[in-house]
């Protein structure tokens, strides 16, 4: 029974908002249309979705992640008073898994409380068999993007106020796509893909960004690239070597304490940009360890950190006109 009231209380005390636990997405978007995705042919009969609960009572905190993805799709969270303004958001997972709720439901709820509507993408997963792996999660960003910002999905999106916001390995995918935008990733197949894929302002929270030396978080690495990739590979998907000058602004936190991905990742990706003359700003939390999300941010300096972001967007003219 103490048990049972212990669950009970970390998981009252851990929650955002009852309606961000159990609000279900204003609609979904499967970002291929009716086709399969490109590298994923074949797939669909041996790679089968499933998304695994792991909150001990979901009834008051959910805690859902997503594998074996190969129907790419936006969830979409509008606010109920829209200022065009908009986030592609890409949840963490160590390019294992899809988090859904902690970094995905939670922070769109933050954010549309500030008129942003956010899309939340379910991407594949790059060691799951598709071809073009290490691609697959660019693939699928650069193509939501695209049809985020042609107004096919929603036509009150200002094309010049879109942004990407991206956690730990999602951070990493992020970032990829804020230095590979114009990547010829795929083969294009309609007028969407004409559309530009550079996001107008980049969020990067405790990012996965370097490849090698000693702060690389070595699990999301070896599922995105496999066994041994060569130097030129490593230097691609590195967002300190990849960096460029014609990145969008950028924005970092992180975590001095995060034992999971070294607050190096953001010290190395800041001062990149920044050398390059980037509008770049960082924040450095004491506490908060690797995956804080919005609910383990409670209490914490780092549950500052919406507040920071849309106050960064607003200073940019990315939250309003």
């Amino acid at each position: 029974m103490r048990l049972l009231s212990l669950l009970v209380w970390l998981a009252t005390a851990c929650l955002p908002s009852a309606q961000a636990q159990h609000r279900e997405p204003d609609a979904e978007i499967a970002i291929w249309g009716d086709s399969v995705a490109p590298g994923s042919e074949g797939l669909a009969t041996r790679l089968i979705e499933s998304i695994t609960e792991r909150s001990p009572t979901p009834e008051l905190i959910r805690d859902r992640y997503a594998v074996g993805i190969t129907r790419p799709r936006l969830l979409v969270f509008r606010p109920e008073r829209p200022n065009g303004s908009a986030l592609l958001l890409l949840p963490g997972g160590g390019y294992q898994r899809v988090v859904i709720d902690k970094e995905g439901i939670e922070s769109a709820e933050r954010f549309n409380e500030a008129g942003v509507t956010v899309f939340i993408l379910l991407y594949r997963l790059p060691a799951e068999g598709h071809v073009q792996s290490r691609d697959v999660p660019l693939q699928d960003a650069q193509r939501a993007i695209r049809l985020i910002r042609s107004g096919v999905v929603d036509a009150s999106i200002d094309p010049d106020r879109l942004g990407v916001m991206g956690f730990s390995a999602g951070g990493h995918l992020a970032g990829s796509l804020s230095t590979r935008f114009d990547a010829s990733s795929y083969v294009s197949r309609d007028a969407i893909d004409d559309v530009p894929a550079r996001p107008d302002f980049t969020v990067l929270a405790y990012p996965v960004a370097r490849m090698r030396g000693p702060a690389v978080h070595e699990g999301s690495r070896d599922r995105l690239m496999g066994a041994g990739p060569d130097d030129e590979t490593l230097d691609r998907y590195d967002l300190v070597a990849a960096a460029r000058p014609d990145a969008p602004p950028l924005f970092l936190f992180h975590a001095a304490d995060d034992e999971a991905v070294p607050l190096d990742n953001s010290l190395d990706v800041f001062a990149a940009n920044r050398a390059l003359g980037i509008p770049a700003e960082l924040h450095v939390f004491a506490e908060g360890g690797h995956g804080f999300g919005i609910r383990f941010a409670e209490g914490l300096p780092v549950e500052a950190w919406p507040d920071l972001v849309l106050a960064w967007m607003a200073r940019g003219g990315f939250l309003t006109e």
